[in-house]
């Protein structure tokens, strides 16, 4: 029972010094500068991300259109092209 407990010990003991270490490795510059977004700065990521979602739905959208139909409006435009 002992050998678990010390092995549980040693476990606790690497996880809290990787914690330490956090802010002091390559990114912890960039933790330390980090700051919450005011809620119009929330706001406006979440409206640009939305947009940018739609667009690409849309753009997706459109080319299933002219895969989908496409071919029927050219060969009705140009006649059967024997292909």
């Amino acid at each position: 029972m002992a050998d678990i407990v010390d092995k549980s010990w040693e476990v606790q003991r690497r996880i809290e010094e990787r914690a330490k270490r956090l802010g002091k490795g390559r990114y912890g510059r960039v933790l330390k500068m980090a700051r919450r977004p005011t809620p119009d700065e929330y706001s406006k990521v979440v409206l640009i991300t939305g947009l940018g979602i739609a667009a690409i739905g849309a753009l997706g959208f459109v080319i299933y259109l002219i895969m989908r139909y496409g071919p029927g409006v050219f060969r009705g435009i140009f006649g059967y092209l024997g292909l």
